[in-house]
């Protein structure tokens, strides 16, 4: 990976992972690993990380609105971290340049698919989780979301 690169994405989430290879993980699409034996890929991190991303999201819209029924705060919350969204604040990351991917997902445009995007955000966020706890996991999504 594009050490400068992987630093300015540090600078962005505001954290420097002390384990390298737990960002190269969250970095690395099932088919990179498939090609790379014996990469892992990202799926169990972008798990972590949309639970992380779903309790940050509750947080804030329960926070902001006290008394707002369960009936409004499932949409807005859905909204937040929609598929498109969080492709947008991948983008904002710069995460497409870092992406591992195989060699037939790159040339297909993998990169620019919304649902790659997003779910290495989450796994990136689920990185950031497993190293800087929720709370960096609040900052971050603060900062994108603009809170």
């Amino acid at each position: 990976m594009d050490s400068l690169r992987v630093a300015e994405l540090e600078r962005r989430l505001g954290h420097r992972f002390r384990d390298p290879g737990l960002l190269e993980c969250a970095l690395t699409h099932a088919s990179y690993a498939n090609e790379h034996p014996p990469a892992a890929d990202h799926e169990r991190l972008a798990f972590v990380g949309d639970a992380a991303l779903a309790l940050v999201v509750a947080e804030h819209i329960t926070a902001t609105d006290p008394t707002a029924p369960v009936g409004v705060l499932t949409p807005r919350r859905a909204e937040l971290v929609a598929g498109a969204r969080l492709a947008r604040w991948a983008l904002e990351l710069e995460l497409p340049e870092l992406l591992r991917l195989g060699r037939g997902e790159d040339q297909s445009g993998g990169r620019a698919r919304e649902s790659i995007l997003a779910t290495a955000l989450e796994a990136v966020l689920g990185a950031l989780y497993c190293e800087g706890g929720l709370g960096a996991v609040r900052a971050v999504i603060g900062r994108l979301a603009a809170w």
